[in-house]
């Protein structure tokens, strides 16, 4: 995961906490169904894939958000825990066209439900590795706040 000999340019967390009118079984899907994640995953203005989603602890998680400026903005991870349908813990990984590590990094969502409603509290944090980094993270809470956004919509 994240090489502490590596040079850091900069570092971001986001903590996001909102509920959802729907249970917890659809938002879990959400967040584990690749078909479902392509539809939310991503800013306001970008489509996604998710050409890989093994769910297990190892399993690897890639997905390739798709910009409007026509650039392809991959990442990678592996699932560091699996807890259906209230815990995923996976490492993330920003990729240049070449592989490249641009912001290394962990994910945690925890889902509860109460009433038929799940909350989802969310919790990213990443470590820059490119001196361009910093930029890339100021984006990072309003990226990872549009994207809740449009997983509430699917849901």
């Amino acid at each position: 995961m994240v090489d502490a000999a590596q040079q850091i340019y900069g570092e971001g967390k986001v903590a996001i906490t909102r509920v959802f009118d729907a249970p917890r079984a659809l938002v879990w899907r959400a967040w584990t169904d690749p078909a479902m994640m392509a539809n939310w995953f991503g800013p306001r203005g970008f489509t996604s894939s998710v050409p890989e989603l093994d769910l297990r602890v190892g399993g690897a998680l890639r997905i390739v958000m798709h910009g409007p400026d026509g650039n392809d903005y991959p990442m990678k991870g592996v699932f560091l825990e699996v807890a259906p349908p209230e815990r995923l813990v996976y490492s993330n990984i920003a990729l240049d066209k070449d592989g490249n590590h641009l912001l290394e990094g962990e994910t945690t969502v925890t889902l509860s439900e109460q009433d038929g409603k799940t909350t989802l509290y969310l919790v990213s944090h990443m470590v820059g590795r490119v001196p361009i980094a910093p930029q890339m993270l100021a984006g990072m809470e309003a990226g990872w706040t549009q994207s809740i956004d449009k997983l509430g919509e699917l849901l």
